[in-house]
Parts: C-alpha cells; sequence; structure tokens
C-alpha cells in the first residue's frame, strides 16, 4: 500500500527532481492505495469510472486543475536550462522561450481550474497529476538509447531506428517521422526537447539549429510552427508521436508501483 504523497515523492526520485513542478499536483490526498486507474488525460469521466469499479486513487498525466493548471507555463521555463546545457547561450534561450511562456500564461486563464477537483472531493476520490516528473524520465531514456546507438558518423534515419528499438514506440499506431530534413542527413549533434509542458515550437527548434544543433527531437509539433521552420530549411526535425513519447516517461512509474503490490490499471498509456 501506497499514499499519494509517496507517489509524487516516487516520481521525483525517477526523475530525478527535489521539488514537485508547477504542473504537477496532488488534488485530494489519499492513503491505503492499492488499485490505481492511470490515464493520460484523466478527468470527470475517469474519476466516476473509478469510483463505480472501486479503484482507491486516479492519476493524471496531464494537469487538470489547480495551481497545476494555473501554473503551468513556468515550467516551459526549463527549456532555458535544456537550451543552456546544449550549447545556447542563455540569453538567446531565453528570448526564445520569451514569447510561447507569454501566450501559455495568458491562456491559463480560460481554464475551468477547479471542475475535476470540486467532483474527486464530492466522491472523496483521492486524485492527483504527475507531469514533468514523468516527461523528464521519458526525455532521460530517450536520450539515453539515442546516445547509446549513434556515433560521429550516424544518419537521421539512425536515430529514427534507435527509437523504434523502444518497446512504446514498436506498440504505438503513431510512426516517428521526419518532419523536417531527410533520413540520409548526417545526425550531427542531437537534442531531445522534452520535459518542459509542451513543446518548444518554432522558436526553440531554430534557436537550437543556430547553434550547432543539427537534430532536434520534439514530440509533437503545430503544423503552424512546422511550416515556419520548413521555409527556413535549416536543421532536422524528428517527431515522435505524443502518447508513445509520455507513455515512455509513464511506464517506469507504473512498474515501481507494482513492485510495491499495487495493481494499475491505464487509460491512453501505450504498454511497454
Amino acid at each position: 500500500m501506497v499514499n499519494t504523497e509517496e507517489i509524487m515523492e516516487l516520481s521525483l526520485k525517477l526523475a530525478g527532481l527535489k521539488e514537485v513542478p508547477e504542473d504537477s499536483a496532488i488534488y485530494m490526498s489519499g492513503g491505503n492505495i492499492r488499485k490505481v486507474l492511470f490515464g493520460i488525460d484523466a478527468g470527470v469521466p475517469e474519476l466516476l469510472l473509478a469510483k463505480q469499479l472501486g479503484y482507491d486513487a486516479v492519476i493524471a498525466h496531464h494537469p487538470q486543475g489547480g495551481t497545476a493548471v494555473i501554473n503551468f507555463h513556468q515550467v516551459f521555463k526549463r527549456h532555458i536550462q535544456q537550451m543552456v546545457v546544449a550549447g545556447v547561450p542563455w540569453e538567446e534561450a531565453e528570448k526564445a522561450v520569451r514569447k510561447k511562456l507569454e501566450q501559455l500564461e495568458v491562456e491559463a486563464h480560460t481554464r475551468n481550474y477547479a471542475h475535476a477537483v470540486d467532483v474527486a472531493k464530492l466522491l472523496k476520490m483521492p486524485y492527483m497529476n504527475i507531469h514533468t516528473p514523468l516527461d523528464e524520465v521519458g526525455r532521460k531514456i530517450m536520450s539515453e538509447q539515442i546516445n547509446r546507438r549513434i556515433g560521429k558518423n550516424s544518419t537521421v534515419q539512425d536515430v529514427v531506428s534507435a527509437l523504434k528499438e523502444m518497446p512504446e514506440f514498436k506498440n504505438a499506431v503513431t510512426e516517428i517521422k521526419i518532419r523536417l530534413g531527410k533520413a540520409e542527413n548526417p545526425a550531427g549533434k542531437v537534442v531531445v526537447s522534452h520535459g518542459a509542458g509542451t513543446n518548444g515550437g518554432y522558436e526553440i527548434a531554430k534557436t537550437y539549429f543556430k547553434h550547432g544543433i543539427k537534430t532536434v527531437v520534439y514530440i509533437h509539433i503545430s503544423s503552424r510552427d512546422l511550416e515556419k521552420l520548413k521555409s527556413e530549411g535549416r536543421g532536422t526535425l524528428i517527431v515522435t508521436g505524443h502518447i508513445a513519447s509520455d507513455s515512455v516517461g509513464i511506464n517506469p512509474l507504473i512498474h515501481e508501483l507494482e513492485k510495491r503490490n499495487v495493481s494499475v490499471t491505464t487509460i491512453g498509456v501505450v504498454p511497454s
């Protein structure tokens, strides 16, 4: 048996984080948890289903309410740290993040942040979401897989092939796509841009390319941002697929919970 706080602490440990990021939260605490319903998106319908079927807690991946929704934009700043580590000057990294950070903050004010949380309280159903910690787990796993499989003479296709060896990508309905560039191009320096709330769009990919990163890996991108990158024709962008990529980070937590004799039923998670 575990409680909600122990589950959150476990996710932080897996990610190598010391504090709960702004996009993750325990909405309603609970203990004696033996049976969990875990969904990439888990809101009111899933809470009702869990109550009906006798689950002890609901865990969502994506933020569902409270400060995790209102302060979601704060984790987008993690892109700055990732860019600096890759060799982008701090000032340019901060500039690349600035516009979308403001957009995310403005959009947060449109969200009904109390709806699902209030339902959980009425149902007395322990409820939480874990977003950035699990995305960080996934980012590290994907980066390590690429680093193990590619060298200085590797191509973009070699990067794709390395990722396709992972079970989540093997089992997914979506395919890993080279959205910008060609498969036969040299991979060069590769960065997995993930674990910062959402993808960096046009500005962050452009800035990576400007500073010598030849291949950027996103888990998703808007068609508008992709067209802007295509118009410039610089660098290579690999898109791995949202749900499969999220699952790469979620499955290690599920396995750890199962080791603790917690039964986990998933909704929308690609199995490993």
